[in-house]
């Protein structure tokens, strides 16, 4: 297959706008099912009972094809870039929520027990606390959310609101397979780059685990606020993880 390398050159202004716009259409979706499936997992974590019908209801819509929900909301919404991006929220409900909820599951009780001893309440024990020792299981489930919405976003160009689907779409219908190739490379550069972001955000946010590697014989042990470290480490690894979030 022979590409007109010529072509990708003189279109690289609006390749780079159909990218941006592509990640758009991808990525607040992300937030927004982050931004919903935060207090969402934490009720599930807090009301067990409640689990397993939000995670029923995430599952099924997530079984519901992104075309037939493109169609019922463009009743509503139109074709504007919402009509898109309500869809691929709602999809990322089925990975944040058991996300969430299992990050928060993984914070053993004596870490809870240490920072309850060293006076936190239960919602600056949350943010200080269970939500950052969550954050590796959390920033997992984004990575999945996120590659498969840019993944999903060029279906949208169907309703004319597909990013980078446009050049997949125009391609088949001109035969031009360097349109094609040229769009499908971006689209998988554009998830293998939010991924590596997302990765430098998880480390971030996590400083703790740098600390861990960094520290000679005490690497051979599970970090303290895990709950498996000697009893007399998990008042410090709660120290550091309340400390170190401002």
């Amino acid at each position: 297959m022979d590409l007109d390398w010529g072509w990708i050159g003189e279109h690289t202004d609006s390749l780079t706008e159909h990218s941006l716009t592509h990640l758009k259409l991808a990525l607040l979706p992300v937030l927004f099912g982050l931004i919903i499936s935060l207090p969402l997992g934490v009720a599930c974590r807090r009301w067990g009972w409640l689990y397993p019908p939000v995670l029923t209801a995430a599952n099924a819509l997530y079984a519901i094809p992104s075309l037939a929900l493109f169609m019922i909301f463009i009743q509503y919404t139109g074709l504007e870039p919402s009509t898109v991006m309500i869809p691929l929220t709602l999809y990322t409900l089925s990975v944040l929520v058991p996300n969430v909820v299992d990050g928060l599951a993984s914070v053993s009780e004596p870490v809870r027990q240490a920072a309850t001893a060293m006076g936190f309440g239960t919602l600056r024990r949350l943010l200080r606390v269970e939500l950052p020792i969550a954050v590796p299981i959390v920033i997992a489930g984004v990575r999945v959310a996120a590659v498969s919405s840019i993944s999903l976003v060029a279906i949208g160009q169907l309703i004319g609101q597909g990013g980078l689907g446009y050049d997949i779409i125009r391609g088949y219908q001109l035969r031009f397979q360097t349109q094609i190739v040229a769009a499908s490379v971006l689209i998988i550069l554009l998830a293998l780059v939010t991924d590596a972001i997302l990765v430098l955000i998880q480390r971030l946010l996590t400083p703790w685990t740098r600390a861990r590697k960094r520290s000679g014989g005490s690497s051979r042990r599970r970090h303290p606020i895990t709950g498996a470290a000697p009893p007399h480490a998990v008042d410090a690894g709660v120290s550091s993880i309340a400390g170190g979030g401002g």
